[in-house]
C-alpha cells in the first residue's frame, strides 16, 4: 500500500507539470516571462587573482563601514579586524624631524601656498574699516600682553610652579598670551560681529584622527613574508598602505555651529595635474625618525559625537616651543617647513576628525569641503593658516587616482611685539601681526548645511536606539577604544629562547605544543569581538533564574 502511494504521488505530480508546460511556452513566446530573452546574457567576468579579490574585499568592506547607522558604530566597525590595534605611524605636535614637509604633505595630500595679505575689501560686509577695527583691538592686547607676562613674573617667583627646562616655560608663557589674547579679542570684536558670541572654546582640547596612506614602500620583513608565498610573491615589492595617528593638544580651539565659507572651488579642488605635483614619499615614515605603535582608531575633533551645536572648527593655536631644539645645521630655511609641515598635519586632523563626526572617514570620501584656520605661536612670533579639506581619500590606489588635493595657505613668522621692558611694557608692537589676526576673527562662518546634506552616511544616532542594552554597549565600547588602555592581557610574545630552539632550530621536538604559534594561531588575526562575554548572574537575568539563553550579555557590534 505505501508503494502504491508513493506511485500515484508521483503520477499526480507528473500530470501537474506537463499541464503547466503549454503555460510556460506561451508566457515564454509573448516575452513576459523574465527567465527567457532573445538575447543570452552572461555574467560579468571577474578577475580572480588574489590582487582583485583583496580589491573588492577592501572595497565591500568600506561599503559595509558606510551603510552603518551611526557615528559611534562606524569607528568600531573601523576597529573590528584587529582586537590588538593597529600599527600606526605616530604624528603628534610636538615632534617634526628634519625634511618632514614632503612626507606631510604625500600623507595628506595637501598644496602649500601663499597665504595673501588681507586688503580693506574684506571688512565692506561690516560697517566698521579696517582701521578701525585696528584702533579699538590695539590698546586691548597690548594690555593683555602686559598682563600676560606679568602673571608669568609672578609665578616664576614660585621655583614648584615654573618649569626648569625652556621648552615647559615657553610653552607655558604663550598657553597665557594666547588666552589672553583670545579673550580680549573677543571682548572688543563681539559686539559688530556676533559669532564670535556662539562660540565653543576649549582649552588644551584633544585632536586625534585616524586614516590611511597608500603609495608607501613596504618594509622589509613585509616583502621577505610576500616573497614566501607562492601567490604573492610577484607582488612583493608593491607599495601598500601605512596607517597614520595623528595625537594633538592645542592651546586653544574655537568651534562654530556653523562653516567656514571655502576659498576653493571645486573645478580648483579637483586638478589631476596639481595632483601629479605633489610630493611623494615612498620610504617608510620611520627613516625620518618617526615611531610607530600599536593602538586602536580613533578619531576626537575635542569633543563627542553626542554634543549638539558647534561642531565646526574656527580657529587653533598650536605651540611652536619644540622648534627651539632643533639644530642650526638643518639650515636657514628649516624653520618655516617645520611651521608648515606642522600647520598642513594638525589642521588635516581637526578637520578629518570633524569630518568623521559626520559620517565620513578615511575610506568613505567627502561630499562638500571643510575649513579651518589654525595660528601657530609662541606667544612674539605668530605664523597663520588657512586650511581646506577636500578629499579624505589616501588609500591604496587613491594616491594615484584621486584628482582632489586638499590646500594649505600660510605666512612666515611675524612679530607681534619686539619684547616687554623691565617696566613691564610692549615694545615694538606691530599692527601687521594684529591685522592677520584681526582677519581670522572676523571671518564669519556662514555656511549652514541641511541634515541629509551635513550627514549624509549617518541615518541615526546612538540615542535614538529603544533598546537600553544596545545603547549602553555601543558607548562603552566606543568609549573604551578611545580612552586606548591597554588589553587585560597583553599581546602574545615569543620569546629569545622559544625563537632559537623552537623556530629556527627545532630541538624540542618531543616537548609538547601549546604555544600559540606552535598552534598555527596568528593573534593579530583576532578580531574585536572575539572575547569572553559578561555573564549574567541568575538573580538578575531577564528570562528567570533557569533561563540558559541569557547567561551571558549580548553583544551588540555593528
Amino acid at each position: 500500500m505505501l508503494r502504491l502511494s508513493r506511485v500515484n504521488q508521483l503520477r499526480a505530480s507528473y500530470i501537474r507539470f506537463m499541464a503547466a508546460q503549454p503555460q510556460a511556452e506561451s508566457q515564454a513566446s509573448s516575452g513576459t516571462n523574465n527567465e527567457y530573452t532573445s538575447q543570452p546574457e552572461y555574467p560579468p567576468i571577474r578577475d580572480l587573482t588574489y590582487k582583485a579579490l583583496k580589491r573588492r574585499a577592501a572595497s565591500d568592506w568600506h561599503e559595509e563601514i558606510r551603510q552603518v547607522a551611526t557615528v559611534e558604530e562606524k569607528i568600531i566597525k573601523v576597529n573590528m579586524p584587529r582586537y590588538y590595534g593597529y600599527k600606526v605611524v605616530d604624528f603628534n605636535d610636538n615632534k617634526i624631524p628634519y625634511n618632514a614637509l614632503p612626507v606631510t604633505q604625500h600623507y595628506t595630500r595637501t598644496v602649500l601656498e601663499e597665504l595673501p595679505l588681507p586688503t580693506a575689501n574684506e571688512y565692506e560686509q561690516t560697517e566698521l574699516s579696517s582701521d578701525d577695527i585696528l584702533k579699538k583691538a590695539r590698546n586691548d592686547i597690548i594690555d593683555a600682553l602686559e598682563l600676560a607676562h606679568d602673571f608669568y613674573n609672578h609665578k616664576a617667583t614660585l621655583p614648584d610652579i615654573v618649569p626648569s627646562d625652556s621648552v615647559s616655560r615657553e610653552f607655558q608663557l604663550t598657553q597665557i598670551i594666547v588666552e589672553q589674547v583670545n579673550r580680549a579679542l573677543q571682548q572688543v570684536l563681539s559686539a559688530d560681529y556676533p559669532h564670535l558670541n556662539d562660540v565653543e572654546v576649549d582649552y588644551n582640547p584633544r585632536h586625534e584622527a585616524f586614516w590611511a596612506v597608500g603609495g608607501v614602500d613596504p618594509p622589509k620583513n613585509v616583502e621577505k613574508s610576500k616573497k614566501g608565498r607562492g601567490w604573492q610573491k610577484d607582488d612583493a615589492s608593491e607599495s601598500f598602505d601605512r596607517l597614520v595617528q595623528y595625537t594633538g593638544a592645542p592651546y586653544l580651539a574655537l568651534r562654530h555651529r556653523q562653516q567656514l565659507c571655502p576659498w576653493m572651488t571645486e573645478g580648483e579642488s579637483e586638478n589631476m595635474d596639481l595632483a601629479r605635483q605633489l610630493p611623494r614619499f615612498n620610504h617608510d615614515a620611520r627613516t625620518l625618525g618617526y615611531t610607530t605603535t600599536y593602538q586602536h582608531a580613533v578619531n576626537v575633533p575635542g569633543y563627542w559625537p553626542s554634543a549638539n551645536g558647534a561642531n565646526f572648527g574656527l580657529i587653533s593655536f598650536q605651540s611652536r616651543a619644540f622648534l627651539q631644539m632643533r639644530h642650526k645645521a638643518y639650515g636657514d630655511c628649516d624653520l618655516q617647513e617645520a611651521l608648515n609641515a606642522l600647520a598642513i598635519k594638525s589642521s588635516y586632523a581637526w578637520l578629518l576628525a570633524q569630518a568623521n563626526y559626520n559620517g565620513f572617514n578615511t575610506y568613505n570620501d567627502l561630499t562638500y569641503p571643510m575649513n579651518t584656520q589654525t595660528v601657530i605661536t609662541n606667544g612674539r612670533e605668530w605664523s597663520f593658516y588657512e586650511y581646506q579639506l577636500n578629499t579624505l581619500l589616501l588609500h591604496g590606489n587613491q594616491v594615484d587616482e584621486n584628482p582632489r588635493v586638499n590646500c594649505c595657505r600660510g605666512t612666515p613668522p611675524l612679530p607681534l611685539y619686539a619684547e616687554i621692558s623691565e617696566k613691564g611694557k610692549c615694545v615694538d608692537f606691530n599692527d601687521a601681526t594684529l591685522k592677520q589676526l584681526l582677519r581670522l576673527y572676523t571671518n564669519v562662518p556662514k555656511v549652514e548645511r541641511a541634515a541629509n546634506e551635513l550627514h549624509p552616511y549617518v541615518t541615526a544616532r546612538t540615542s535614538d536606539y529603544e533598546n537600553t542594552h544596545q545603547r549602553d554597549f555601543i558607548d562603552k565600547t566606543f568609549k573604551h577604544l578611545c580612552s586606548k588602555r591597554p588589553r587585560h592581557l597583553q599581546l602574545p610574545e615569543i620569546y629569545l629562547w622559544e625563537k632559537l630552539y623552537k623556530i629556527d632550530h627545532k630541538t624540542r621536538a618531543m616537548e609538547a605544543k601549546r604555544r600559540f604559534f606552535e598552534l598555527d594561531i596568528n593573534p593579530w588575526r583576532r578580531t574585536l569581538e572575539k572575547h569572553d562575554k559578561e555573564y549574567v548572574p541568575r538573580a538578575v537575568r531577564p528570562g528567570g533564574r533557569k533561563n540558559r539563553e541569557d547567561r551571558f550579555k549580548k553583544t551588540f557590534y555593528p
